[in-house]
């Protein structure tokens, strides 16, 4: 969960977040590296009146500087392809579910069980309880089991729609007419916010998700309760 003068992101709740988080780090530090010697040879030519004439006209220097970017970009792009098969992958689900974006909800769909879908509204300010977050608490929280491959499939059925959850490294865009799919894994147990990322209209700030990851057990209790429900 995101808190106020927070400058980095949040703490990851699954595997992939927290490569995407090593990632970050590792590409930082290359551009800190960069940055600070072309800061140094800014400054080292405008204080020094020295001139060293085999600087002007030299071989080296330009294989040097050809060579030395392209070794720089294969150290971030190895890393970069890595994770991205890492979050295109979705091998063996244990559950799936289908997230709709609609003008201004979500609806969820867990396909595995005949009948259990629900929508999910942002709860209204007044309805509030203690401890709970404006703008981000819904009224139906998306409940999956801790530890477990879980399939995402998302779609909208109106305008584009963006199904985001930071904490756990998800980002996947609603389009209607088209079946996207994204897997989450939750390391721990516990509630994890996110909210629609894309501009989708006057209500676009309103689209809030709230992922639940419990223990197994309490997972199965929770759904045969919704299907006594239903």
């Amino acid at each position: 969960m995101a808190h106020p003068t927070q400058l980095g992101f949040q703490d990851a709740a699954s595997p992939v977040m927290e490569e995407l988080l090593h990632f970050h780090d590792h590409a930082l530090m290359i551009v800190f590296l960069i940055s600070a010697l072309v800061l140094y040879i800014i400054i080292a030519m405008v204080s020094t009146k020295l001139t060293n004439k085999f600087i002007l006209d030299s071989q080296e220097i330009e294989i040097v500087w050809t060579i030395l970017p392209a070794v720089i970009l294969v150290m971030i792009a190895l890393p970069s392809l890595r994770i991205l098969y890492l979050m295109d992958e979705i091998s063996d689900p244990h559950l799936t579910i289908k997230a709709m974006g609609h003008q201004w909800y979500w609806s969820y769909e867990y396909t595995d069980y005949e009948d259990l879908n629900f929508d999910a509204y942002m709860m209204p300010t007044q309805d509030l309880t203690p401890g709970q977050f404006r703008l981000l608490e819904t009224d139906h929280r998306v409940v999956i089991p801790v530890e477990s491959p879980i399939r995402i499939l998302v779609s909208a059925e109106d305008v584009l729609h963006s199904w985001a959850v930071p904490s756990m490294g998800v980002k996947m865009d609603a389009v209607p007419g088209r079946l996207n799919q994204t897997a989450i894994f939750t390391s721990r147990p516990g509630a994890y916010y996110g909210q629609c990322s894309e501009i989708c209209g006057a209500n676009h700030s309103f689209m809030p998700i709230v992922i639940e990851a419990v223990p197994l057990p309490q997972f199965e209790t929770w759904s045969a309760y919704q299907l006594d429900l239903a």
